[in-house]
Formats: C-alpha cells, structure tokens, sequence
C-alpha cells in the first residue's frame, strides 16, 4: 500500500504533565504516515484523487497549538482521529510525537510514543 508522510513537523504547544510545562509550553516534533491508496492519483494528476499533505499539517498544526493535553498520548490520539475522520481515503495512519525537553531527571535526545489507528478499529 502505498504512503504519505509528513516527517518533523515543528510546533510550540502546551502539553505536559507539570504545571510549568502547561505555562511555559515547549517544542514538539510529529511525524505522520499515512497509508492510502495513490494508484489514481499517479494516473490523474488531480488533487482530488489524494490527500492535501497542506491541510494535514494544517490540522496537525491546530491540535498541537490551540489544545491542550497532560499526555503526548493523547496528543497523538487526537491528531490521529482527526485525520481519519477528516479523510475517508486515509485507511491507517501512525502519528509519532516527540518532545525533547521532557522534563526528566538526567540527558535525552527526545522522548517519544508512536500510535497507529485504523479505519477498522
């Protein structure tokens, strides 16, 4: 099947468990991979016969600004039916979400979880 991804998309938000995380807010970085269909897409050249990768990171973009969540989890869950509920060619997606200033007791690179929801859940 075939895919669409969005890798390392930037965002400031206001997710976390602490209370200074929800003040001060932090970066988080979101992959999103698609799986659809673009067997038409690639014969007609027409948009309508894909996803806008535009307006995904758009509603990405969204979600991680203007909502808040205590977990990355949750973060990644809502971007995810979003997405599926946004899009009916969209038949699985996996949303990664990274947060490198978790607030953690020692040195990391970045903390991150990985969903994968499908229309058939």
């Amino acid at each position: 099947m075939d895919k669409i991804t969005l890798n390392n998309m930037k965002f400031f938000g206001y997710h976390g468990v602490f209370p200074e995380e929800q003040a001060n807010g932090q970066h988080f970085y979101i992959d999103v991979e698609m799986v659809i269909d673009l067997h038409q897409a690639g014969t007609s050249d027409a948009l309508e016969d894909t996803v806008s990768y535009a307006e995904v990171f758009d509603k990405v973009k969204d979600i991680t600004e203007n909502k808040r969540f205590r977990l990355i989890e949750k973060l990644a869950d809502s971007i995810s039916r979003e997405i599926l509920s946004s899009y009916e060619k969209i038949l699985e997606v996996t949303v990664r979400v990274r947060k490198p200033e978790a607030p953690m007791n020692g040195e990391l690179d970045w903390v991150q979880i990985e969903i994968k929801r499908s229309r058939n859940e």
